[in-house]
């Protein structure tokens, strides 16, 4: 049973007149195309395939808005780190969600989706910057966490709490095994009711 029987999808929007009206309260969702941002999405919400999933990374390109609730939303951000496209379609996306963070006054935060194995990458550490510069609370999802021995995913996740620092709270997930399902689902539910 979902948590949130009622999400459904809204509006994919390529430029700031196509979003969703400002009101309510809304958690943005970000990631390299290829860190299981879709698959993350339908496991905290608890609904199979509310978030598109592909076996080609990339396919998300517009900022996809998605009811959670009455008033609260899940929006899912372009994840351009992978995809294979041409540079002036990269320097629109940039601009898209420099625009999208600057001016939602909803945002109230950032789950950022990153793949264990990979780390934090530059475009992960672009996002925390476009949070950071208006004072969003980020969590971080280093996903696929099944793909690592215990040790090994226990070590990945010191070392970029060591690195965010106070920054960002972090912690381990699998789409596949469903761990840290609770725990991702109770921050959302935190970063919701902290604009109700």
């Amino acid at each position: 049973m979902s948590h949130y029987p009622e999400a459904q999808f809204m509006t994919s929007a390529n430029a700031r007149k196509q979003f969703v009206p400002d009101i309510g309260v809304e958690v943005a969702v970000a990631g390299r195309s290829n860190a299981g941002k879709s698959s993350a999405i339908n496991v905290i919400v608890n609904r199979r395939q509310l978030a598109r999933t592909s076996k080609m990374p990339g396919r998300t390109r517009l900022i996809n808005f998605f009811s959670l609730r009455n008033g609260q939303r899940l929006v899912d951000l372009p994840g351009y780190g992978f995809a294979r496209v041409a540079d002036s379609m990269r320097e629109h996306w940039g601009e898209l969600l420099a625009e999208y963070f600057r001016s939602r006054q909803t945002l109230s935060g950032l789950l950022l989706i990153v793949d264990i194995r990979r780390q934090l990458k530059d475009y992960d550490r672009q996002m925390m910057a476009f949070a950071e510069d208006v004072d969003l609370p980020i969590h971080i999802l280093l996903t696929k966490a099944d793909k690592l021995k215990k040790g090994q995913a226990s070590r990945a996740l010191l070392e970029v709490r060591k690195e965010v620092g106070e920054r960002a709270t972090v912690q381990l997930f699998s789409a596949l095994t469903k761990e840290g399902e609770k725990e991702a689902r109770e921050v959302l539910e935190r970063l919701l009711a902290s604009r109700t």
